[in-house]
């Protein structure tokens, strides 16, 4: 009887509230013109699906974060910080919502191996500081990490909801969405859409791509650490409908599609990285698919099979001249255009070379700080802040980075910096290769593709650094993936 009574009251509260809301949705319609109000209700309802599933928080994250230069230089306003934090703070008062109200606020956080290289890359920044001239840059390449650290809790933790459906799938498909929708951008911008006359190609018939990131290397970086997801994801599926297929099963049908979904997506990808005309997200990619072709198959001799063929395919494409001349010209002048120099310093600089004197100028200065500071470094950040006293003198305008994330890492946080962030890579990749000795043949495309995101950032990293506009948001959402994918692992055997 008291429980009875007791539920009058809360439904007249409720109704209290949906009755003022709807009064207030009128108010607006009648006061607001049509499209500034549909895009309040658009963004009221996204608000509200963020709160009540943050995993839709995390996909719309990673979608919003590469529109940082765009709003940063389009915008009519100008926004207190950038659209990625402000996207990752939503996630995580989303998921701290989500936490207090649901299901797993009697829970402990979820634990995982992968806290400990993350954990070992901030603890070795640290004494960096000591050596910084700017704290302010100092601090926020360590809040990067930090972020980075929060987005692998919070994505394991949402995987985690014994009473919901596994969120990882989700996760993944905003990944190569994010990276799809942008690959559309850049391919407008390759067919003229930019006409930007600095960035002509290919005998000025076409543009390089760089999407929303206003300029091609951060955009074929994106490019080329999503597109291994997409090809890895195709595979896990194709697997999964051929052994339903093969079996005679019923249900093949969905995993056939997805396969076919994802695998739509990689075309687009290859095109956007391809579009960008980036020689080492080229090179990046190059290296990722061999390493796919080699763990791909379950069975080695069937790896050596592929890349055989794969090789033959890929040389007779070659040398029948099937492969456009602007592309084959650009890969054979990228490596003697890198090993032809040596001080840069006498070097004569015209339209051909200025990219590759400028990128290994800067990588001589990264040099001159490492050779002062062996041990510890200018101080994480701090290598334009310094630039001026260690730089090439024909070359004084910094990059922001040394442009090959090794010599940045050693000359901002010296050898015990790079030492930890080596080290802790090498344990990410052999968790990654543990990882993918699974049945769950969908959830092993998922690790093949990480693998293979891996290695397109140790390769890519040679030549630039990939942790930039807001890239670091993806790297954090996808190590929170293999989380899952470990722990999924670990819990098979």
């Amino acid at each position: 009887m008291t429980a009875a009574l007791a539920r009058p009251p809360v439904s007249f509260r409720a109704a209290l509230l949906w009755g003022g809301l709807a009064v207030l949705v009128g108010i607006l319609v009648a006061w607001l013109p049509v499209i500034p109000l549909g895009g309040l209700l658009v963004l009221v309802g996204l608000g509200v699906a963020v709160l009540v599933e943050p995993a839709v928080g995390v996909m719309l994250m990673l979608a919003i974060a590469p529109l940082k230069t765009l709003i940063a230089t389009e915008a009519p306003f100008t926004l207190p910080v950038d659209i990625g934090q402000i996207m990752l703070a939503l996630v995580m008062f989303a998921w701290a919502l989500w936490r207090v109200t649901g299901c797993r606020r009697h829970t402990s956080l979820p634990r995982t191996r992968l806290y400990g290289p993350l954990i070992g890359f901030i603890v070795a920044f640290m004494p960096s500081y000591f050596g910084a001239i700017s704290a302010g840059a100092w601090l926020s390449e360590m809040v990067k990490w930090g972020e980075i650290l929060l987005l692998v809790l919070i994505v394991l933790d949402l995987d985690h909801d014994p009473d919901c459906a596994r969120r990882w799938p989700w996760i993944a498909f905003g990944l190569v969405l994010a990276g799809s929708l942008q690959a559309l951008v850049g391919l407008w911008e390759f067919r003229g859409g930019s006409g930007a006359p600095h960035l002509w190609i290919a005998g000025f018939r076409f543009f390089r791509a760089f999407g929303t990131f206003g300029q091609p290397n951060p955009f074929s970086a994106f490019m080329g650490l999503i597109l291994p997801l997409a090809l890895g994801l195709a595979w896990g599926h194709a697997e999964l409908a051929f052994r339903r297929w093969r079996e005679r099963g019923a249900g093949w049908q969905q995993p056939g599609a997805l396969a076919v979904l994802y695998g739509g997506f990689g075309v687009l990808l290859l095109g956007g990285l391809l579009a960008s005309w980036g020689r080492g997200a080229w090179l990046g990619f190059g290296a990722a698919a061999v390493v796919m072709v080699c763990f791909a198959p379950r069975r080695r001799w069937q790896a050596v099979l592929l890349l055989v063929a794969g090789g033959i395919l890929v040389a007779i494409l070659w040398v029948m001249g099937f492969v456009p001349a602007g592309i084959q010209q650009r890969i054979n002048n990228a490596v003697t255009e890198f090993t032809g120099f040596g001080d840069v310093r006498g070097v004569p600089v015209g339209d051909e070379n200025f990219a590759i004197v400028e990128r290994l100028a800067h990588w001589q200065a990264a040099y001159n700080m490492a050779s002062d500071h062996p041990w510890l470094g200018v101080g994480l950040g701090n290598y334009e802040a310094v630039y001026a006293e260690y730089g090439v003198v024909s070359w004084p305008r910094p990059l922001g980075h040394a442009h090959n994330d090794y010599l940045n890492t050693l000359a901002e946080t010296g050898m015990v910096g790079l030492s930890a962030y080596l080290i802790g890579w090498a344990l990410i990749v052999i968790w990654t290769l543990r990882a993918l000795r699974q049945p769950d043949p969908v959830m092993r495309g998922l690790v093949l593709g990480l693998l293979g995101t891996w290695t397109h950032l140790a390769v890519h990293s040679f030549v630039d650094k990939l942790y930039v506009n807001n890239l670091f948001l993806h790297i954090g959402v996808m190590l929170g993936l293999l989380a899952v994918a470990y722990r999924q692992h670990t819990e098979d055997l």
